[in-house]
């Protein structure tokens, strides 16, 4: 399985001989960067938001899942569920959140999308074990990095890719990635320009924050 970022939450994961998803698609005019040629059989959208739901970014024919429930396509298990963290009323601003648990025979990546605070134990426990999870740390409609860390500690992943933060390309004003390696016990950290992992066996022991490159 590979795990390349297209900047801002979008991701694109795909296994030779199984289907491709692509998750959280942009609106370029929106978030100030491009996401370069996206072609999937399958894309997910976390909220309706068009820093999210840009489906026309997509080449080609793609399955779209747009909120909760269980999908099986090209070999690929997606489940969705309504998550938004949120323990106060919820205000007509409220962005409704689905999170994605995106299983490639065995390989468990969980999409965050726009989970705005941290869910409770319950909720946690239902996403199930998490090999990878791609968290939100940049605030404002977000988790900021404090809240990233606990969500972290509570999903216990083996690897955390960053996502959803200011970047100098960007025209969201949002934290920037430094924040959340500091509040993480990070000083400096190589980036990568993609995952690639073959099995659970491949994964290490404790969790493991990886920064990705662009791939535009």
């Amino acid at each position: 399985m590979e795990i390349t970022w297209h900047g801002h939450s979008c991701f694109r994961i795909n296994e030779r001989g199984m289907a491709a998803v692509v998750t959280d698609p942009y609106d370029p005019e929106v978030v100030g960067m491009d996401p370069g040629k996206l072609r999937a059989e399958v894309v997910t959208i976390s909220c309706d938001s068009p820093a999210h739901n840009y489906t026309r970014a997509i080449r080609g024919k793609a399955f779209e899942i747009t909120g909760p429930g269980e999908y099986e396509i090209g070999g690929v298990f997606i489940t969705g569920v309504h998550i938004n963290g949120s323990k106060r009323k919820r205000s007509p601003d409220d962005i409704r959140n689905t999170i994605y648990v995106i299983d490639y025979d065995g390989l468990k990546v969980v999409h965050l999308g726009e989970l705005n605070s941290v869910p409770n134990q319950t909720e946690v426990e239902g996403l199930g074990e998490v090999n990878v999870a791609l968290v939100p740390i940049g605030g404002k409609t977000s988790l900021n990095a404090a809240k990233a860390a606990e969500v972290i500690s509570l999903l216990e992943p083996s690897i955390v890719i960053p996502m959803h933060y200011g970047m100098s390309e960007s025209l969201l004003k949002l934290d920037p990635l430094s924040k959340f390696l500091k509040e993480m016990g990070l000083t400096t950290i190589e980036t990568e320009e993609s995952i690639k992992l073959s099995s659970v066996n491949v994964l290490p022991e404790e969790t493991r924050v990886m920064v990705l490159d662009l791939c535009l």
